[in-house]
Parts: structure tokens; sequence; C-alpha cells
């Protein structure tokens, strides 16, 4: 049997009888594994703008990247951070996980609360960067998969109090 193209995985649809008996091989993309911060400054949140040319261009997002082979979410959310943002962070608890599909693409979040270390930001890895207010988060516009996270975000004046 060939192997499954890079990225994708071979799942088994059909009832269970004999081998091979009324089965469908589907091929069913990996989700990319992604870490995000929520890194929260005076009352106010740090987001970052995607850049043109990339998968979503244009939205706000969560700033954060995909994960490269072997290295922890958190390592990943500390190197994503500096490549993207030029600053410092250090990752605290996982505030929530989520996997949304796209038609071109499946991804894996985990989104970290973290606390800004040094630095200024600067738009390396990015198009533009805010600190934004809870109620000027509303007013952007993020991709489908970080939903969830907005609206729980609405409802947690606590996280916004961080004085971090």
């Amino acid at each position: 049997m060939k192997k499954a193209a890079a990225g994708l995985s071979r799942r088994t649809i059909g009832n269970r009888g004999g081998p091979g008996a009324g089965k469908v091989s589907a091929r069913v993309p990996k989700a990319v594994q992604v870490a995000a911060a929520l890194v929260f400054h005076g009352g106010r949140l740090l987001v970052t703008q995607r850049p043109a040319g990339s998968h979503l261009a244009g939205y706000w997002e969560f700033p954060g990247g995909k994960r490269e082979a072997g290295e922890t979410f958190k390592d990943c959310l500390i190197r994503e951070i500096r490549e993207e943002l030029g600053i410092e962070i250090k990752p605290g608890q996982c505030l929530a996980q989520v996997t949304h599909s796209y038609p071109e693409k499946r991804v894996h979040i985990r989104f970290f609360l973290a606390e800004w270390e040094g630095g200024q930001p600067q738009a390396i890895g990015c198009a533009a960067w805010l600190w934004v207010s809870r109620e000027e988060l509303a007013s952007l516009v993020f991709p489908a998969a970080d939903q969830k996270l907005l609206d729980r975000l609405k409802d947690r004046a606590s996280l916004w109090a961080r004085k971090s």
C-alpha cells in the first residue's frame, strides 16, 4: 500500500466485516498544531494581524504559530512570539484548546495565558499589532477558529484586570 501523502492520514470508513469488507479509504488532513498567546497588559490584550499572502490574510488573531516537530507548545510559543513581534514572554496555563476545520486545512490551537517579560512589540512576522480593550476586541475580525475563545473573553473580566 502506498504511504499517505505528507500531512494526511488514512482513515477507514465502513462496516467491520471481514478484511476489506465494505471499507472505503479516505484521506483526512492532519491538524496543524498551533500555539497562541493571550498577553494582557494594563487592561489590554495583544493581538496581531495576519500578513498579506498568508492563510486568512488581514484577519486579527492572538499571536503565535505552528509547532515544529519535537517542540513543546510552550517552547513553540516563546519562539513564535520572538519571531513575530520581537518580545519575550513567559507562557502560563493553557486557557483553551480548539480544533477547527477550514475548507483548506484543519487546525488545533492551544491558547495560553502569557506574561509579557520584555521588549517592545514590532510587526516583524505580522502585518500589524495592537493592544486592545475588551470593547475594542469586538470590532476586529478574527478567524472562525478563535470564536469560542472570543466569546469566553467577553465574560472573563478577571483576565482583563491582570497586571502583566
